[in-house]
């Protein structure tokens, strides 16, 4: 027995997404920067793509990031591709082994792997001398087969990668240290959380020593302790973690001695076991488990039946502590035992796989008919989905003209029209994918002479079970569809005729026409008018017989709005109104919904109290003394309100009672006047180069014309100057002044009764560096 093992991390179908990967063999030199890229092209990607670069099978270098090992992301808008880097900060023997770097976007995956050794003048030095003893006593009467599931639950995620450092190493003969008495082991294992302490002996009790991690010295913290009694040296690590799984050096002046930690996550447990699956050929297959902890890794393995591990047949699903294996269609090929694997545990389904049955419901039938007659041989099979290929004396039946074949459903059919003597013979249905010794053998069919057609008389089903349908009548709402699906049958098929009246509707296209479907004849009318409510008749006949039926179609419509609409009383607060009902009421009755009325005594129409009134009257309650009212009514059926409303012919005026107000004449004011400056215009000395404001405010009716001068000379629409009158303030803007902008301005203000005037000197002075400014 051999178990073959799957990472989990191939959950989705394998697509080429990278457009660059990375060597497959790559050498790096030791104490040397190392970079390895890859790019994936986004353009046919939904979503931005997930990127893991792995060391062996299940290590996440992200948890390595830091000064020795760094990570970078690009993308690029134009090309739409991402660029991932992977750097290795003077890289060393630790470094070495296998890599994987794998992409994932929603439902499709990619990966490449690559092998990474590390080389040069220290090389040999910081291999050491892996001590594995536990790993080997547990796989001393183990099979080989098995060893790698022995390395998984001893915390060892990549025993082939681990394998391949010791076949690399050198075996050298040990060498006399004249530094240390006693080296540290070649290597230490520790669970994930708990202390470890590292030691070692030298010669000198008082030289000092330092720590290395990873080619980089270790400093004194609360995490990392370290200590010195008498020749003894010690590096106590507190509460490891995955970041702790590294290689480790002791250095004394040029001589150290150098060991590698493991660190072991604790043991996952199974909380769910795996369950048996029984299933036919082509269905889908998914063993389901669940462990303790999310983020677990669980390998999956069967017997000797999976010969290519990356194959798409096989996806493996994680969702949070929940894993699943996926086999997309079962074959016979996969029946066997499946196991999943945890550091802590262990679970095992069987899956049973069955041969589709296919069941014959119905056989082909013997038949006899005369020449130029119709053969139509048919049988049913359990499965629709299942094709297959018909034969005549054990010859392929091929198309023709007159040899049709058809597959419907479940139903396999041989149509042969004008039969001939040659048609005579045996004929078989074979099914695609099954043998006839599995109940898929058609019985052998003879064409003989003499044949009588069968004849049934036809026959209309006509469905009465609608909303719409009451006694042979269809209620349609004007402007609405109606579409009517009659059943026919009758042997041979009958021809079937529409009529309204008198008149037949041969139309097949268009407004009113009619469709003819298999087994289905089709009465449509689109946009239903009132002039097509009527009788309507079909009739279908073969040479057995005739059927007839009639249908009415009523075509409802909203109604006309009420006739006569008038007010015949008036009292203090009320009003009553009157009014005749409507010359058409739609084509339904008013059902007691009536009317619906609104009066009007202002600008906009207001309803009534109530909503609806059945009589043909009704009082307006609540009116407001000295308001003229008018009045209009809706008509409303089934199909809603009338489109337009009836008026009242005349208006309910409201008296008012007794109190009138005689309101004095009203003498209207002269307010006319001449212009008059309220405020002057100021004498000022303005700065050249910076923009400054006159103003003055005047007062007038009819509103003065106002015009701004210069030295007596009107300032007409030059740019430097803006003018401004907001409720008779008036303003005159200058923009940047210079010297030659001084002077005496002027504000005149005429309208028909008069003339005013102010002026003002304006001063414009330079201070230094201004004339340079300007």
């Amino acid at each position: 027995m051999s178990f073959s093992f799957f990472s989990e991390n191939m959950s989705t179908e394998l697509t080429g997404l990278f457009v660059e990967k990375p060597t497959e063999n790559i050498t790096a030199v030791a104490g040397m920067d190392l970079v390895i890229i890859a790019k994936v092209d986004s353009t046919t990607l939904t979503r931005k793509p997930t990127m893991k670069w792995l060391k062996g099978k299940w290590l996440d270098l992200v948890s390595k990031a830091g000064k020795h090992m760094q990570f970078k992301e690009t993308y690029d808008r134009n090309t739409k591709i991402y660029t991932y880097e992977m750097k290795i900060i003077k890289a060393k023997v630790g470094d070495a082994g296998a890599y994987r770097c794998e992409v994932t976007a929603k439902d499709k995956c990619d990966s490449s792997s690559f092998e990474i050794s590390v080389e040069g003048e220290d090389a040999g030095e910081d291999d050491g001398d892996l001590d594995f003893s536990a790993l080997l006593k547990a796989t001393k009467n183990a099979h080989p087969s098995e060893y790698e599931k022995i390395a998984f639950e001893y915390g060892i995620t990549d025993l082939r990668g681990m394998l391949k450092r010791l076949k690399k190493m050198k075996v050298v003969e040990p060498k006399h240290c004249e530094a240390f008495l006693k080296r540290l082991e070649s290597c230490y294992s520790v669970e994930k959380g708990k202390k470890i302490v590292l030691r070692c002996e030298v010669v000198d009790p008082d030289v000092p020593v330092k720590w290395l991690k990873n080619g980089q010295e270790i400093k004194p913290s609360a995490k990392y302790i370290m200590e010195a009694n008498g020749n003894v040296r010690t590096l106590t690590i507190n509460k490891t973690s995955l970041a702790d799984d590294a290689a480790y050096e002791c250095v004394v002046g040029e001589d150290k001695c150098f060991t590698e930690i493991f660190v072991k996550e604790p043991p996952v447990t199974i909380t769910k076991l795996m369950d048996d699956y029984h299933v036919v050929v082509g269905e889908r297959v998914e063993f389901e488990v669940e462990v303790s902890e999310e983020g677990a890794h669980v390998m999956w393995s069967d017997i000797e039946l999976v010969k290519d591990k990356d194959s798409t047949k096989y996806r493996f699903k994680k969702d949070g502590r929940k894993h699943t294996l996926i086999i997309q269609e079962a074959t016979l090929d996969d029946i066997g035992m499946y196991h999943a694997w945890t550091n802590g545990g262990h679970t095992k389904g069987e899956l049973e796989v069955e041969e589709k049955q296919l069941e014959v419901l119905q056989d082909i039938a013997d038949l006899t008919v005369r020449a130029t007659d119709q053969a139509l041989f048919k049988c049913e099979v359990s499965d629709d989905k299942v094709t297959g290929k018909w034969f005549k004396d054990g010859v392929e039946v091929l198309p023709t003209e007159r040899i049709k074949m058809t597959h419907i459903g479940r139903f396999h059919r041989l149509l042969i029209d004008n039969v001939i003597p040659e048609d005579a013979g045996d004929y078989t249905f074979i099914p695609d994918g099954y043998a006839l010794s599995i109940s898929a053998k058609l019985n052998f069919l003879e064409i003989k002479v003499d044949y009588v057609p069968r004849q049934d008389p036809p026959k209309i089903h006509l469905d009465t079970t609608g909303n719409m349908v009451s006694q042979n009548t269809i209620i349609v709402v004007a402007g609405n569809k109606l579409r009517l699906d009659v059943e026919i049958t009758g042997e041979p098929a009958p021809t079937v005729v529409w009529s309204k009246g008198d008149q037949p509707i041969s139309a097949t296209e268009g407004r009113m026409r009619v469709e003819a479907r298999k087994d289905l004849s089709c009465f449509v009318i689109e946009g239903a008018e009132r002039e097509d409510e009527g009788n309507y008749t079909i009739c279908v006949n073969n040479p057995a017989g005739e059927d007839k039926a009639m249908l009415f179609v009523k075509i409802v419509d909203v109604p006309d709005p009420p006739e006569n609409v008038r007010c015949t009383s008036v009292g203090e607060d009320c009003a009553s109104i009157i009014w005749d009902p409507p010359v058409f009421d739609g084509g339904a009755p008013l059902k007691g919904k009536g009317y619906i009325l609104k009066k009007k005594g202002s600008s906009r129409w207001t309803k009534l109290n109530f909503d609806h009134n059945r009589r043909t009257n009704c009082t307006a309650s609540d009116l407001i003394m000295g308001n003229e009212y008018m009045f209009r009514v809706y008509s409303e059926n089934l199909c809603g309100l009338s489109e337009e409303a009836g008026v009242s012919k005349n208006t309910a005026v409201i008296a008012k009672t007794d109190l009138e107000h005689k309101r004095s004449p009203y003498k209207e004011k002269d307010t006319s006047c001449m212009p008059k400056f309220t405020q002057p215009l100021v004498d000022r000395s303005i700065v050249a180069g910076y923009s400054t404001t006159i103003s003055c405010s005047v007062k007038g009716y009819p509103k003065p014309k106002i015009v701004w001068m210069k030295n007596k000379m009107i300032i007409g629409q030059d740019p430097k100057f803006l003018m401004r009158n907001n409720q008779g303030v008036l303003t005159l803007n200058i923009r940047k002044p210079g010297t030659f902008d001084g002077g005496k301005y002027s504000c005149m203000a005429v309208n028909d009764l008069g003339t005013d005037e102010v002026e003002c000197n304006e001063c414009v002075h330079t201070v230094k560096g201004e004339s340079n400014k300007m």
